[in-house]
């Protein structure tokens, strides 16, 4: 699972990039590089499994970001930035929210400009395929529902909001249409307003959207993950922050991508296993182990919360707390997990 991180030229996006991987790659327009890191997902509830099990090994979920190039204009997505912004299954767009020597922040007009360039992409790909299905008529019901699609895109509205069944979403993902996928705001924020609120007319136009929108600041965020922990508390708090904001954009990040975890521990290990929402117990069983979805008898799940309260499997038992599950359960977040098997 990859997230873009995307938008104009400028924007800042590099430098949130590097303050999230620890990289130190080059700002400014690099040759049209796409760089990549892999990030670990922040869990309270591991750190907590971790603390009570002490095991010899703890794993993260992680994610792919991806530092996309916005290309040499400031308003401009060319053929090839699109067509790496197409590869996403997500995409993060991040606005200029500081003055960059020449112009202010413009972040509205930002967030609209670079939609309608991805509605016009999507707009070119739909037309050409429309255009040959009313010459053959191989496929009546693709042909109806890009119809649909594109009254949408003409209309000046993205594919995301568009109701489709899974059957129709499913016949449309070859196109990788990019309005389609999930999107978020962060506005990079200069550093003396790291902590500084949303404006009223950018969170009005994120909910017009419905788009979630974050603030941070990117230069600040780099600045902390250079710091060593016990340093990081004391220049947090004269910022006026809690924690840093990078903490709360890649759980964000990760829920844009409807995914949530279930929980594995035990003296070896404490791990989070990431899953599409809406996993049935025998397929989040397949995650951990082939043989485990082969030889699948029942999972034994535990709500966080109550392994939290009582501090072990055995005391969750003996509350009721520890229910039996079959094949075609529905995990939810969070849920500790013991599959039984044989193979």
């Amino acid at each position: 699972m990859k997230i873009g991180i995307v938008g104009f030229a400028g924007s800042g996006k590099t430098t949130l990039f590097n303050a999230l991987t620890g990289q130190s790659a080059p700002t400014g327009y690099g040759g049209g590089k796409v760089n990549l890191g892999t990030i670990k997902v922040p869990d309270r509830r591991v750190d907590r499994l971790a603390q009570i099990d002490q095991p010899k090994k703890i794993t993260y979920a992680e994610m792919v970001f991806a530092d996309v190039p916005g290309g040499r204009g400031s308003n401009n997505l060319d053929p090839q930035t699109l067509g790496r912004i197409r590869e996403m299954d997500a995409l993060v767009q991040v606005v200029r929210g500081f003055h960059d020597g020449s112009t202010g922040p413009s972040p509205d007009e930002e967030i609209r400009s670079f939609e309608e360039e991805l509605i016009i992409s999507d707009m070119q790909v739909v037309e050409k395929r429309v255009e040959r299905l009313a010459k053959d008529r191989t496929d009546p019901r693709q042909l109806a529902l890009l119809e649909r699609c594109l009254e949408r895109l003409s209309e000046g509205l993205p594919l995301r909001g568009l109701q489709m069944s899974s059957d129709e979403t499913h016949s449309l993902s070859g196109f990788a249409f990019v309005t389609q996928k999930p999107m978020m705001i962060v506005l990079n924020q200069p550093e003396h307003e790291a902590s500084a609120q949303i404006s009223q007319e950018l969170s009005s136009l994120a909910v017009e959207k419905g788009l979630e929108v974050m603030s941070l600041s990117g230069a600040i965020e780099v600045e902390i993950g250079a710091l060593d922990p016990e340093d990081q508390t004391e220049f947090l708090q004269d910022l006026g922050l809690e924690e840093p904001a990078s903490v709360r954009f890649i759980e964000t990040a990760f829920r844009l991508l409807d995914l949530i975890t279930f929980l594995t521990h035990g003296a070896d290990e404490c791990r989070a296993w990431p899953i599409r929402r809406g996993t049935v117990a025998l397929d989040a069983a397949g995650t951990i182990h082939s043989d485990l979805s082969r030889g699948f008898i029942r999972a034994e799940v535990i709500a966080f919360d109550d392994f939290d309260r009582l501090g072990s499997e055995a005391a969750c038992r003996d509350e009721g707390k520890m229910r039996i599950e079959g094949k075609d359960y529905v995990v939810k977040d969070g849920e500790i997990f013991h599959v039984r098997f044989n193979v």
